[in-house]
């Protein structure tokens, strides 16, 4: 069985850099198992009805503005899966969440910076999935956990945004690996319970974390909520271990979090 994952996308740069995490990203891909498809939940992309990507193959989309042109000539053209689109929408139905196939939205770099360093070659197909930060954790949550079964079947499920995601906060000058210390303890109460499996905490993390407003703003919540679809997919086995961990521009986090699939000998946590 293929484990569920929360990766940090970071800034759109991420995707022309070679730095120790984008290093990590791409020995990650390697040393996962091959997965049948990808069932990505990205920060991106918003909705209040759950949308689930049934295309044939992705447009990739450069939703970021100011950046050198080298990243807007990337393309990933990811291949999608009917199969699994439609397995996705009927789990979800089973469960009583309600969901709309999207035909026509392509990839945003939410999800294909993450998927490119992954699987470079576009040779995993991809269902897109959207995020509704109106909803509550445990909403969130109950969204991953009716896809889970799938994890049975080699489908690898990612929630792909942020733990520590405030833009209003970073300082795109400081950009030598410190981190600011208000992040740095929301990151590490955060990861306390992910590694014990306080999911009741994680659910009441707006009141229980330390500086939550400023780590999590109402502003950015979408990026934060991508962890409880890949918490639900981990099902029972709740206790999470961390791959990665390092930060830019003070405080953007840029973490990996597996849930599901024991430990992994090769990982490398910084």
């Amino acid at each position: 069985m293929v484990p569920s994952l929360f990766i940090a996308h970071g800034a759109p740069l991420l995707a022309i850099e070679d730095n120790d995490y984008t290093q990590f990203l791409t020995q990650l891909g390697k040393q996962l198992p091959r997965p049948k498809a990808v069932v990505l939940f990205s920060a991106h992309w918003e909705s209040d009805v759950q949308k689930v990507g049934n295309v044939n193959e992705y447009e990739t989309i450069h939703d970021f503005g100011g950046f050198p042109k080298e990243l807007y000539d990337i393309r990933y053209p990811a291949k999608g899966h009917a199969e699994i689109a439609g397995e996705v929408k009927a789990l979800l139905s089973e469960n009583g969440i309600n969901a709309e196939f999207d035909s026509r939205r392509g990839l945003d770099h939410g999800a294909w910076v993450v998927l490119r360093m992954l699987f470079p070659d576009a040779n995993v197909p991809v269902v897109s999935m959207s995020v509704n930060p109106n909803l509550t954790p445990v909403e969130q949550e109950r969204i991953g956990r009716a896809l889970s079964p799938l994890r049975e079947k080699d489908v690898l499920i990612i929630g792909s945004g942020g733990t520590v995601h405030n833009l209003r906060a970073v300082n795109m000058r400081k950009d030598d690996q410190t981190v600011d210390a208000w992040a740095k303890a929301f990151d590490d109460w955060l990861s306390e319970c992910l590694v014990t499996g306080d999911v009741d905490a994680l659910f009441n993390y707006e009141k229980a974390a330390p500086y939550a407003e400023q780590a999590v703003p109402p502003y950015g919540k979408e990026h934060f909520v991508p962890l409880f679809y890949a918490i639900g997919a981990s099902h029972t086995d709740r206790k999470a271990q961390l791959l990665h961990r390092s930060y830019r521009y003070g405080n953007l986090s840029q973490s990996v979090w597996q849930f599901g699939h024991g430990e992994n000998k090769h990982s490398t946590l910084r």
